[in-house]
């Protein structure tokens, strides 16, 4: 029997204030706590206290909810893409690609679980192609010919995706082989530099080392525009 506290589970018939904004963060707040192999039909069920096909209104299957988890958290970088140059009136879109980079890590890694997800699903949900598509429309009008706004577009995220799962991964003991204590310890006239690099922490700041690599893109996209 339910609970006085969590109250009788709605039936598929009973969706009061259920819809599918809610249904996906429900779905992400249980993938934060459980991870991805924590996220069934039934345990969202539980999670929203309906019955699990209930959800089947608002997500048809497994992979349309996988889908919906990917475009929460890209969803929540693309506001960063609106960013318009107040004195040429037009959208500044290395400042814009720059906010969504930067968005987009955060949400990543607020979200880890996610990540496996992120690296291998593209953006097929209506609501993520249309940042898409707007994407698109503002690299286009910024010069950019369609095959390299694509590609600038896929390139950026894909690095984004890339450096926050090796975040993600590499996070830990810095004793672990490769960290910056075993790094320290190795013979210094051999490896002057990497040991010296070592003891004084350069280069190992993920932000520092994200920042600088996008705007390492950046510089090379718009080099590559103006040619």
């Amino acid at each position: 029997m339910p609970s006085e506290t969590s109250g009788p589970r709605r039936g598929r018939g009973e969706r009061a204030g259920l819809s599918r904004g809610r249904v996906l963060d429900a779905a992400l707040q249980l993938v934060d706590r459980t991870g991805l192999k924590g996220l069934t039909m039934r345990a969202l069920g539980e999670e929203l206290q309906v019955e699990a096909m209930t959800l089947y209104h608002y997500v048809p299957n497994k992979d349309a909810l996988l889908d919906g988890l990917v475009e929460q958290v890209f969803a929540a970088a693309a506001p960063a893409l609106d960013h318009t140059d107040t004195t040429q009136g037009a959208p500044d879109w290395r400042a814009a690609l720059r906010g969504y980079a930067t968005a987009l890590r955060t949400g990543l890694l607020r979200h880890p679980a996610v990540l496996p997800l992120a690296a291998s699903r593209p953006a097929a949900t209506p609501a993520a192609l249309d940042d898409v598509e707007a994407s698109l429309r503002m690299l286009t009008a910024a010069g950019f010919p369609l095959d390299q706004a694509l590609h600038v577009l896929n390139t950026l995220s894909l690095f984004v995706v890339g450096h926050t799962v090796a975040e993600a991964q590499l996070s830990g003991d810095p004793g672990r082989p490769g960290g910056t204590g075993w790094l320290a310890g190795l013979q210094a006239d051999r490896y002057p530099l990497v040991t010296r690099a070592a003891r004084e922490g350069l280069g190992v700041d993920d932000a520092e080392r994200f920042s600088f690599a996008v705007e390492a893109l950046l510089l090379g996209f718009d080099a590559l525009r103006a040619r």
